[in-house]
C-alpha cells in the first residue's frame, strides 16, 4: 500500500487503533503498520479481533485486545491492560462509533444514547484514560498525536431522513476534537480529525455491499468514486507525521468533494 520511504516514518512508535478490526480502522491500522509502527488494534467481539490480528500481522506487528469501549469500565480495563504492556503511546486514532437509523417520530432513547455515548462520551474517556500513557510518549519525542475519526456527516445535512443521532454525535466529535487540540497543545500532543465520506465498511454495507450499490453512491460524489483504503491510509500517516507537526484541532474532509455540494 505505501512506499518503501513512507514505511520507515514509524519505525518504533507504537500506535492504538479503537474499532480497529474492520473497516475503516482496520484501512488505519495496516497504514500504521506498513510504516512501521507497532499497532494495537480492539473491537467487541474476541473472533473478530483474532481474525483482524492474523490478517493484519503480514504487514507488522499487531496486537488485538477485545474490549467494551462502550463503558467507562470497558475503556478502564483495555487502557490497564495496554499500560502493562507499554510505557508510552505515541500516536492513538478514535475510530470505534456506532450509527442508528430511525426516523424522527421513531427515534428511541437507547438509539440516542448508544449512539452519543460510544462516539463521542467513549472518545472523550478513551482519550482522557490514556493520557499518562501519551504523555509518555510526546515527552520522548516531543509530539504525540490522537486523530478523531468524524464523519461528512458531521459537517452536511444527511440525505437519508432516518439518519438523525449519527450527523449529530459527528458534529460533535468535530468540536471535541478542536476542545481537546486546545488542552494538549502544552502536552506536545495535536488532536486533529478526519471526516471521512463513503468508504466500504460494515456500516456502509447497506449502500456498498454491491457493484450496483456502489456505482449509484459514486454518482453522488464529484470525484465520481467511493473512497479506497490508499486515501485513508495516507492521510492517517500525514496526521501522525512530521509533516502536520503544525497542524492541531482541524477536521479534514475525506469525501472526494461531496461536503462542497451540501
Amino acid at each position: 500500500m505505501m512506499t518503501e520511504a513512507v514505511a520507515q516514518n514509524l519505525a518504533g512508535q507504537t500506535a492504538v487503533v479503537t474499532g480497529g478490526t474492520r473497516g475503516i480502522g482496520a484501512m488505519i491500522a495496516r497504514a500504521l503498520l506498513e510504516a512501521g509502527a507497532k499497532t494495537y488494534i480492539t473491537s467487541r467481539k474476541e473472533a473478530a479481533c483474532a481474525q483482524t490480528q492474523a490478517e493484519l500481522s503480514d504487514f507488522g506487528e499487531c496486537i488485538a485486545h477485545p474490549s467494551d469501549l462502550s463503558t467507562t469500565a470497558g475503556i478502564e480495563a483495555f487502557v490497564d491492560w495496554l499500560t502493562q504492556r507499554e510505557d508510552k503511546i505515541d500516536i492513538l486514532f478514535n475510530n470505534a462509533g456506532a450509527t442508528w437509523g430511525q426516523a424522527i417520530d421513531e427515534l428511541t432513547e437507547d438509539g440516542w444514547d448508544r449512539v452519543m455515548n460510544l462516539n463521542v462520551k467513549s472518545m472523550f474517556f478513551t482519550t482522557q484514560k490514556m493520557l499518562p500513557l501519551l504523555r509518555a510518549g510526546a515527552k520522548l519525542s516531543g509530539a504525540g498525536r490522537v486523530v478523531n475519526i468524524g464523519s461528512i456527516d458531521g459537517l452536511t445535512v444527511p440525505v437519508l431522513p432516518s439518519n438523525i443521532v449519527y450527523p449529530v454525535s459527528k458534529a460533535a466529535v468535530h468540536q471535541l476534537t478542536r476542545v481537546l487540540a486546545k488542552a494538549l497543545v502544552d502536552d506536545q500532543i495535536t488532536v486533529n480529525a478526519i471526516a471521512p465520506g463513503p468508504f466500504k465498511s460494515k456500516m456502509t454495507s447497506f449502500a456498498l455491499a454491491t457493484e450496483e450499490g456502489e456505482k449509484m453512491v459514486a454518482s453522488t460524489i464529484p470525484m465520481k468514486r467511493i473512497g479506497t483504503p490508499e486515501d485513508i491510509g495516507a492521510l492517517a500517516l500525514f496526521l501522525v507525521t512530521g509533516g502536520s507537526s503544525y497542524i492541531t484541532g482541524a477536521t479534514i474532509p475525506l469525501d472526494g468533494g461531496y461536503s462542497t455540494l451540501r
